[in-house]
């Protein structure tokens, strides 16, 4: 043990002393790098005197910098629980004292403590619809306070981990097969070389920045019915850079990982819905690689648990590192595209199915959703729930939202991902306009079109609150004097309930 970590002893009794903390019981929580003492509403994180390849705390000055690094990366995303840096001192009777007048002896830094029983890894349960797009909008505001960094460091230490990797997975013969290890490991060469020259076209946008870089479930809380972004990484450049991508990809993986692939489809959509930005429709081509090397580096990390873990512990981590490296595997190799729209007069439920629907297409985390209503709102600049005068649905502004749910449409399944159409698209040119999009991306277009009776329509219509859509009864009134024209697209009876919609769905799309 080295002098400092011998130092640390008293510092951390005095920490865990009731006394220090006016009474209050104190709970230590200790990691491989620092030691948390929670009293009352109070943490106090001590980082520990070790040195690892990525990290160097062995001194009391590069403590104090790794504290001071903390706060200024975690404030941004929680000034609600990061408060500051604090001395444990020496005072002049001898005594340690927290944030005293006498000599530092220990640095800390000052939190507020939340309910760690509300990380959402303790509540996987309660990570529903809202909650799922709620983390969508958090990442993405968390993305877009990031400053930008050099990407080409970065970029060469991704394709590094790759090398990192089969020798971590080598020495565990036993969890991972020689011959899956080389399978993994040329799948991710292979990707990663095609999508260098896209990973540098995203350093130039700036889109590589300075990123949360740990970005799992165990590290967002909910406080007061929000999730709350901590615990970013702060000792290492490379290891806080990436692509933004990257950074969503982790928390993509840790959702898909634990089955919960329609709050990681919303997650996404949420995401791309907030930023608006074209570029991150060409980065989709990025996803299989980002969420395979997440996957990666956990199961690396879970098997180098292995050796200090009790004999008991052992068959449960190895089968944790074995289902990372699966989910790696998979990830690397994603299938073909789809192409598919959904149509149908307001009221049919198209937008429900449509979420239904897009999580269960591959790649993961399934189907971007590209809907009409979002895109017109767009169009005039404004937010989803604000309504639109009558002028912006003229014909000609019809048009231009078909044309732009067209080129989406391509631009996603170009990069490898799927894609939905969500629109009614009523007319034979606005179907065609989606048919020329996927005959220009080489793909076939699979349309569904769904019919409910009008009382149906007029009932769904009414309950709406807080939707995209601005039609109302009369709108849907009025679409009942529509003329369709040819339609090519299946037809389904969506009139029952959401679940039976989607069985109509799902049986119609099996078929040749």
């Amino acid at each position: 043990m080295s002098e400092d970590a011998q130092s640390q002893q008293e510092v951390f009794g005095f920490l865990a002393d009731p006394a220090t903390h006016g009474g209050q019981k104190v709970q230590r929580i200790d990691t491989h790098a620092a030691s948390v003492f929670l009293a009352g509403d109070r943490a106090i994180k001590v980082k520990r005197a070790v040195r690892f390849p990525f990290l160097d705390y062995s001194t009391l000055e590069k403590r104090k910098q790794a504290c001071e690094a903390e706060l200024a990366v975690n404030a941004p995303y929680a000034p609600e629980i990061y408060h500051g840096v604090v001395a444990i001192t020496r005072e002049t009777s001898g005594k340690l004292a927290i944030g005293g007048r006498g000599t530092p002896v220990e640095w800390a830094v000052d939190m507020r403590r939340f309910d760690e029983k509300r990380t959402l890894d303790h509540i996987v349960g309660e990570i529903d619809e809202a909650l799922a797009d709620a983390l969508g909008r958090a990442v993405a505001a968390a993305h877009a306070k990031a400053p930008g960094v050099e990407a080409e460091r970065w970029i060469a230490a991704l394709g590094a981990y790759i090398d990192e990797h089969v020798e971590a997975f080598g020495q565990h013969p036993n969890i991972f097969p020689i011959v899956a290890i080389d399978e993994l490991a040329r799948a991710s060469r292979t990707s990663y070389e095609r999508i260098l020259p896209l990973l540098r076209e995203r350093g130039r946008q700036g889109l590589v920045r300075r990123i949360h870089g740990d970005l799992h479930l165990c590290n967002i809380v909910l406080i007061a019915g929000r999730p709350v972004l901590f615990d970013a990484i702060e000792f290492s450049d490379i290891i806080a850079s990436g692509d933004v991508f990257y950074d969503l990809a982790f928390l993509l993986m840790d959702l898909l990982e634990r089955g919960l692939a329609p709050a990681a489809n919303i997650v996404l959509n949420r995401y791309l819905a907030e930023t608006r930005r074209a570029e991150d429709l060409d980065a989709l081509a990025a996803m299989p690689f980002f969420l395979s090397m997440r996957a990666a580096i956990r199961a690396k990390v879970a098997a180098a648990r292995l050796e200090r873990a009790a004999a008991a512990d052992r068959p449960p981590i190895a089968r944790t590192a074995r289902a990372y490296f699966d989910f790696a595997a998979h990830a690397i190799a994603p299938p073909a595209p789809a192409f598919l729209a959904v149509g149908g007069l307001s009221g049919t439920g198209k937008s429900k199915l449509v979420r239904m629907l897009a999580p269960a297409l591959e790649p993961m985390p399934g189907a971007v959703i590209v809907r009409s209503d979002v895109e017109r709102k767009a169009l005039f600049g404004l937010r989803e729930a604000e309504k639109l005068p009558a002028s912006a649905y003229s014909e000609e502004v019809t048009a231009k939202v078909y044309a732009t749910l067209g080129d989406k449409g391509r631009r996603i399944v170009t990069a490898g991902h799927s894609v939905i159409i969500d629109a009614v698209s009523a007319k034979p040119e606005e179907r065609a306009a989606i048919a020329q999009a996927a005959k220009l991306a080489q793909l076939p277009l699979r349309g569904l079109f769904l019919t409910a009776d009008i009382a149906t329509r007029l009932s769904r219509v009414g309950r709406r609150l807080h939707d995209a859509s601005d039609a109302d009864v009369a709108v849907a009134q009025a679409q009942e004097r529509y003329d369709l024209g040819p339609l090519d697209w299946l037809p389904i009876d969506a009139s029952g309930t959401p679940e039976a919609t989607l069985a109509r769905a799902k049986a119609a799309l099996k078929r040749p």
